[in-house]
């Protein structure tokens, strides 16, 4: 793949940022959020500290309404080690163990506006989403509250239990927790309207594409001849595959397996 710069901007594509269960619905994150956030210590002045996390977003470039809420409702504290809350609204990632980190807000605002930009999610809303890599559940809690139904998929053990345990207070219906190997994908689910991976590798395992829907949108990082990792968007449609190659980002390396 080349390392040549991002192509310009496409019609769908927001404005790059700087550097860097069962239900088809979901009950609001809003609900379950102050009993959250009183349980890490925050109380309710966690809303507010959200509510300026997103004014930073939408300054940052982040123009779609859908996601600003999203990101405004899910309380990432609830998802971060209590040594690190924090740092909870700050755009930065954070360790959550085994060698693993939460995404930076920005990175998973954007992320996920790229996937609401796919042309099936524009005619008839985003459906179902297939994240690669749960990690500790957060990206998931924000997914919920613009996809109908989102199956999120993690290959450590460690990880998918503590995801399953800080999600468990929201009791979002639409979220499917799995334990397996993510470069498989979920074929049971697919085909899915996007498809977001939380972690690199040198090219995009051919499940992927194989369980991307027409119309739809696949979001994920891939390392580039020289190592440095590229947000790549693939679009599927009736013609086959287009790739587009953003901005530099920074994720953990994708491996196979489970562990």
């Amino acid at each position: 793949m080349s390392a040549a710069p991002p192509p310009p901007r496409r019609p769908g594509f927001p404005a790059r940022l700087p550097s860097l269960g069962h239900a088809p619905s979901s009950p609001s994150v809003r609900a379950a959020a102050p009993s959250a956030a009183t349980a890490s210590g925050w109380g309710l002045d966690s809303a507010a500290v959200r509510q300026r996390m997103v004014q930073r977003l939408a300054a940052g470039g982040i123009q779609s309404p859908l996601v600003l809420q999203a990101m405004g409702q899910v309380p990432r504290h609830g998802f971060v080690d209590s040594a690190l809350v924090a740092q909870a609204y700050e755009d930065t990632s954070l360790p959550i163990g085994w060698q693993q980190t939460i995404s930076k807000p920005s990175v998973v605002a954007r992320m996920i506006e790229l996937l609401l930009g796919a042309p099936l999610a524009q005619q008839h809303g985003l459906g179902r989403v297939l994240e690669i890599g749960t990690g500790c559940g957060y990206q998931a809690a924000v997914l919920s509250q613009v996809a109908r139904e989102v199956y999120s998929i993690e290959r450590l053990r460690n990880l998918h239990e503590k995801s399953r345990s800080n999600l468990r207070p929201l009791r979002l219906a639409n979220v499917h927790l799995l334990l397996g190997d993510g470069m498989l994908g979920y074929a049971q689910g697919g085909p899915y309207a996007g498809i977001i991976s939380a972690a690199g590798g040198q090219s995009l395992p051919q499940a992927w594409r194989d369980q991307l829907a027409v119309g739809g949108r696949l979001v994920a990082p891939v390392a580039q001849e020289n190592g440095q990792q590229m947000l790549l968007v693939l679009e599927r449609s009736e013609q086959g595959f287009t790739e587009s190659v953003l901005e530099a980002v920074h994720f953990v390396p994708l491996k196979s397996g489970v562990a």
